[in-house]
């Protein structure tokens, strides 16, 4: 082989070496950096909260509700933070807890009232939602035929109903009957025999309560059923007592 063939066959390698480099630098450039990858993740973090947030707004009772919502906060926070988006944040690291929170309030709640419909018609549960009032001796509470809106029950006193002539003791839940009527009206007058601390709860706020969980619904139908069967068997007795005996 002469000199001449040597600098051609150099020469041809040449560009061959060349075409190889760049196609190694291009596929170089085409694989995803570690940067990169971070940034999908940060962007699929930012879609996924936003979509959890959507689902919340379709959902119907809360115990998924605030699954949801804790879920969408901890995607919003690795959001936040990898993003430097810290507004949001801060926003969602508050919101966390709270979601928790009210999640495990309600946990608890259906867990109580599960047990009170199994065993008895105990009214603990139901304390941590009511609000406070206080009657002195011989205030009357409703008449018979005003707008039935609360419910109430009674932590220390007596409270007595004039129409049937029943006196209600602590502990005791009563108004439920008018609240849950097709009119909303008191079919009894109320009135303090005693000084009467007692706790109540809203239409609007038991409504909530009974919406987002059933079974609390199903504990208040108990306890209207045993109250008309006590206010039956009260009537029929003084029934039978006002009649002539026999002789």
């Amino acid at each position: 082989m002469n000199c001449y063939d040597i600098d051609s066959l150099q020469l041809n390698r040449q560009p061959a070496a060349e075409a190889g480099a760049c196609g190694a630098s291009a596929a170089e450039d085409n694989e995803p950096t570690g940067a990169e990858e971070l940034m999908n993740w940060i962007e699929a973090a930012g879609y996924l909260a936003s979509a959890l947030v959507l689902a919340t707004f379709c959902m119907k009772t809360m115990i998924p509700l605030r699954c949801a919502a804790v879920c969408s906060n901890v995607a919003f926070i690795v959001y936040g933070f990898y993003d430097h988006l810290y507004p949001v944040l801060v926003l969602h690291a508050i919101l966390l807890p709270l979601n928790v929170w009210r999640a495990v309030q309600m946990l608890r709640l259906i867990k109580l009232v599960e047990a009170a419909s199994k065993r008895d018609l105990s009214t603990g549960w139901l304390k941590p939602f009511m609000k406070d009032a206080r009657l002195k001796a011989g205030e009357v509470l409703f008449s018979k035929g005003d707008h039935a809106d609360r419910l109430y029950m009674i932590i220390s006193g007596d409270i007595h109903l004039e129409q049937i002539d029943l006196t209600l003791r602590e502990g005791e839940l009563f108004g439920e009957i008018g609240l849950f009527s097709a009119d909303r009206q008191r079919t009894q007058t109320a009135r303090a025999l005693t000084d009467v601390h007692l706790l109540w709860l809203s239409e609007g706020e038991l409504a909530q309560i009974c919406y987002q969980n059933p079974g609390i619904a199903f504990y208040f139908l108990k306890l209207t059923t045993n109250r008309l069967l006590a206010n039956a068997s009260y009537f029929r007795a003084g029934t039978q007592a006002a009649l002539p005996a026999s002789s």
